[in-house]
């Protein structure tokens, strides 16, 4: 490699009750009145409790959306837009998954510089300036809060990305008491996603580095150590900040190093099916390791390496046990782990595999060409 360019969120900041302090990192970024986009869900449960009791003591405003949607359509998008610009707010705050931090990029965009949403999917084509903006994730698995991605669902009900330098958040806040009550199954969906994040970043065609290669091991360890520990102890704060981690190094590791094949199969599902991203993720993740491992057999070898140290030194033996590894993993997942039993249509094998044919801005990354038919075999060995 002859160079490469590394960027990501300017300022991390982990610690237990973080999101208590917002309001001095709102105050140092100039906001006074934050717009706050959530869901009524995480709001009813009590989460957004202690950032708002921060932002009081701050003596900042704010304004509380909660109308995020999953998988967020265009329309959501524009109206949390058209709240803040309503609200008047100067800043903007992310507290939730991926939907919600996703709204939260666009908002704080939009908000500023407006911009149609069909003009801007794409890459580079969405320009600044923006509000304000930190994220907290209360998820760990889209690593959100360290890329400049915001993933929404059309009217034709495709998923598109909106992909700008601009949209990288000013400061992301980890706090794992936001994820101690998480249920089980959605730990278990977002572990995997964010495992996949630095899975394909490590193996992707274009753009992988240095930087994105050690941020993908140390998330790839971390995940997978963890997630069986707080899928069996949901309150180990421990392994829940570990988690945490690991989302958001896969976040940086993929926000360079894009992700490929395993995301453009899934996008799919999500958009006709509306099934959540981890969820889809998880669904196609084994069967593409075993198409790409003719191609990325030395790579998959070497994760293996790094999960088990004493794995073999033959590529082929050691890439063989990471994607066996991978698929038990998967099957420990407290979730159905066939596209039939979560309501997929085999008539509608064929249209979906022709939907991931257009998700070419992440096929082009895959370590091995993705042709329509291979696509629909994958569907189908996970029907």
């Amino acid at each position: 490699m002859s160079g490469f360019v590394f960027e990501t969120t300017p300022r991390i900041v982990c610690a237990q009750g973080a999101a208590t302090g917002i309001g001095a990192l709102a105050t140092e970024l100039g906001a006074r009145h934050l717009f706050i986009v959530t869901d009524r869900f995480l709001h009813d449960s009590g989460l957004t409790a202690g950032l708002l009791a921060g932002l009081a003591d701050a003596g900042l405003a704010h304004t509380l959306y909660t109308d995020v949607l999953a998988d967020p359509p265009e329309a959501s998008v524009e109206a949390a837009v058209a709240a803040a610009v309503a609200a008047g707010a100067d800043g903007v705050v992310g507290f939730g998954g991926g939907s919600a931090m996703d709204t939260a990029k666009l908002v704080a965009l939009l908000a500023k510089t407006p911009q149609a949403l069909p003009e801007i999917y794409g890459v580079g084509l969405a320009k600044g300036p923006r509000l304000p903006l930190i994220q907290v994730p209360t998820t760990a698995g889209t690593g959100s809060e360290v890329t400049p991605i915001a993933i929404l669902t059309t009217p034709s009900d495709e998923k598109k990305g909106v992909v700008s330098g601009c949209l990288y958040p000013d400061a992301a806040v980890l706090d794992s008491t936001l994820t101690l009550g998480l249920p089980p199954h959605i730990t278990a969906a977002t572990g995997i996603d964010a495992m996949v994040h630095a899975i394909e970043a490590y193996t992707s065609r274009h753009k992988k580095n240095p930087l994105s290669d050690a941020l993908a091991l140390q998330a790839l360890k971390a995940l997978h150590d963890s997630i069986r520990v707080v899928l069996a102890d949901g309150r180990d704060a421990v392994a829940r900040e570990a988690m945490l981690m690991g989302s958001l190094f896969a976040g940086m590791a993929f926000a360079n190093a894009p992700v490929a094949a395993v995301h453009a199969l899934a996008y799919p599902l999500g958009g006709r099916y509306h099934l959540p991203h981890g969820l889809t993720n998880a669904l196609v993740l084994a069967p593409v390791l075993a198409f790409n491992r003719p191609a990325a057999a030395r790579l998959y070898a070497e994760l293996e390496r790094h999960l088990d140290p004493a794995a073999s030194r033959d590529d082929d033996s050691a890439s063989l046990a990471f994607i066996e590894r991978m698929t038990a993993l998967v099957a420990d997942m407290p979730f159905d782990r066939t596209l039939r039993g979560n309501g997929v249509g085999e008539a509608d094998l064929e249209l979906l595999a022709r939907d991931a044919m257009a998700v070419q801005r992440l096929l082009v990354n895959n370590p091995r060409e993705v042709t329509c038919e291979d696509a629909l075999g994958i569907y189908r060995a996970v029907y």
